[in-house]
Formats: structure tokens, C-alpha cells, sequence
């Protein structure tokens, strides 16, 4: 391919992946309920709908819930994991490190009918418990990947210095390992917390009565006139998500100004 070709594939990519994405501000502050051109007015109105929607915020909330929980249980569960993989040599050790990651490579509806199916013969109640249990297990593998690559990373004189000193190994991993690790919790945390607040078919199939934010926003687009309150709230997600990277990327880049100064 001819370096004009590059580029204009190139350019072909960008416009198919962010133009529906700024179609989608753009049109959330349409004052008409249809998505279409022209535009005839502008308004924030769906915004002031959006933030006085109950169902909207307790949709949110229940986001936010399962998310934390999916994000911290998913990351103590890859971490130690990731630990185990990483510092000890058992049998089976591979086939453990592909089990871990397994569900990466399962389509996502199929986890979702054979959890609910087993939660059913339990005799479980779908609720929002149920939900961040299907969320962990497809969230458990993201936080494997991350943090077996930090631990690998490591420097284990520090550890093998602590233990040589007579610490008990749970001491040498909180004061050494979680300290070291740090940056790969965090990483693990934000990557899980959003994969979860973003999962659609799994908090479809085992929610009840209390609603996701992705699910919400589905049911709301069976209506035409609710359409521009989804839209806003798709560009407030955006907007939040926008700045978490800058703020991210802020910090990086003032931690590598300072390590450079010194």
C-alpha cells in the first residue's frame, strides 16, 4: 500500500469511529425529539430531564454498586491468582493460566444463559448480587492479565530480602508486593470498574427489577420521544470519561517530569 493509500484508510478509520460519536453530542442538544438534519434548534433541556429522571438515577446507582463490586472482587481474585501464577511452579500450571483467561474467549450471552440457568436450579433470586456475579467472572480475567504482568515485572530481591529478614510471607506481600504493585491495582481497578459498568447482556440476563444504566438505556430507546434524554445521557458518560484519561495522563506525565528531574 502507497503511502497516500495509508492515509487515506487511515482517515476513512477516524471518520467511521468518532463522527457517529460526535453525532451523538451533536444531536443531544437538538430541541427536537428526531435525529435528523437539519437541526432546527438547540437546547439542554434533555440534560435537565436526564438529572431529574429517577429511573435514570437509580439506574446509575445500581451501576455504580455492581461496579464496585465487580472491580474490587475481580481485582482480589486476579491478584492473587496472578501471585500464585507468578511466584510458585505446581502442575498444571499453564492449564490454570489459560482457565484464568478463558472466559475472554466465551461469548458473552453464552456465560450469561448458563449463569442464569444455574442461579435458576439454585433457586437464587436475580437481583443485583446476581449481576455482579456474572460481572466478576468476566471481569476476573482483565484483572489476571494486568496483574500477572505487574508481578511478573517486579523486582523480587525485595521480597526474598524480606523474608530472608524473617517476615511472614503475608507481611513481605503487604508491605513489599502491594506496595510495588500499586500502579497494576489501580490499572486493574479502573480497567474492571468500567468493563463492568459497560456490560449490557449480563446485566440483562440476570438483573430483575433494578436495572443497569446499559439495560435503562436500551428500554428507553424503544421510545422515540425518551431518545434525546439517552443521547445526553451519552455524552455526559462521554464527557466523565474524557476527563478521567486527561486527569490520568496528567498525572502520568507530571510523574515523568519529576522522575526525569531527579
Amino acid at each position: 500500500m502507497t503511502r497516500a493509500g495509508r492515509y487515506i484508510y487511515a482517515i476513512i478509520y477516524l471518520v467511521a469511529l468518532y463522527v457517529p460519536i460526535l453525532l451523538i453530542v451533536l444531536f443531544s442538544f437538538s430541541s427536537s425529539v428526531y435525529v435528523a438534519f437539519p437541526i432546527n434548534g438547540w437546547t439542554v433541556n434533555w440534560y435537565a430531564e436526564m438529572a431529574t429522571s429517577s429511573g435514570l438515577l437509580e439506574a446509575l446507582r445500581n451501576s455504580l454498586i455492581v461496579a464496585a463490586i465487580a472491580s474490587v472482587t475481580s481485582t482480589a481474585i486476579g491478584t492473587l491468582a496472578a501471585l500464585a501464577f507468578t511466584r510458585h511452579r505446581f502442575v498444571g500450571r499453564s492449564a490454570f493460566g489459560l482457565l484464568m483467561l478463558l472466559p475472554l474467549a466465551l461469548p458473552v450471552v453464552v456465560v450469561g444463559v448458563a449463569l442464569l440457568s444455574v442461579l435458576i436450579l439454585a433457586g437464587f433470586r436475580l437481583s443485583l448480587l446476581t449481576v455482579a456475579l456474572g460481572h466478576v467472572i468476566i471481569c476476573t480475567p482483565f484483572a489476571f492479565g494486568v496483574m500477572n504482568s505487574r508481578l511478573d515485572g517486579l523486582n523480587r530481591d525485595f521480597e526474598l530480602a524480606s523474608a530472608d529478614l524473617g517476615e511472614p510471607p503475608f507481611v513481605t506481600f503487604w508491605r513489599i508486593t502491594v506496595p510495588l504493585a500499586l500502579p497494576g491495582l489501580i490499572a486493574s481497578l479502573l480497567l474492571t470498574f468500567t468493563v463492568s459498568f459497560d456490560e449490557f447482556i449480563l446485566s440483562f440476563f440476570l438483573s430483575s427489577n433494578s436495572p443497569t444504566l446499559p439495560v435503562f438505556m436500551w428500554s428507553q430507546m424503544r421510545f422515540p420521544d425518551r431518545l434525546p434524554m439517552v443521547l445526553a445521557l451519552a455524552s455526559a458518560i462521554l464527557f466523565v470519561t474524557c476527563v478521567a484519561i486527561a486527569t490520568v495522563l496528567a498525572l502520568r506525565g507530571r510523574d515523568t517530569m519529576r522522575e526525569q528531574a531527579t
